[in-house]
């Protein structure tokens, strides 16, 4: 038992090795990146309609979105970060995505 009290880190409950929320999320990463290439602007533009849909039903405050579409010789490439106001948002954002 012994052993498993030293491995814990400095943020953790020796008991159990629990792990504190805050060690996890601490608000530092609140932007979500996505990019994808598509082989026209309508089908990235179309992506970017369904990915913005599914921010903004996480959303607490209005979540920034900065797109950005690029022509590239196999089509467009959407480019799109996401800042949501806190890092719970961002992380409930990006499992919806999977």
């Amino acid at each position: 038992m012994t052993d498993a009290i030293n491995k814990c880190s400095a943020n953790e409950t020796a008991a159990c090795c629990c792990v504190d929320v805050g060690t996890i999320m601490d608000n530092t990463d609140c932007t979500a990146s996505y990019s994808q290439l598509f082989d026209d602007r309508a089908a990235a533009e179309a992506m970017l309609t369904s990915l913005s849909d599914k921010a903004r039903a996480v959303e607490s405050e209005p979540c920034e979105i900065n797109a950005r579409f690029n022509e590239e010789r196999d089509g467009v490439r959407l480019d799109v970060d996401f800042i949501f106001a806190c890092q719970a948002e961002t992380l409930i954002f990006q499992l919806g995505l999977r």
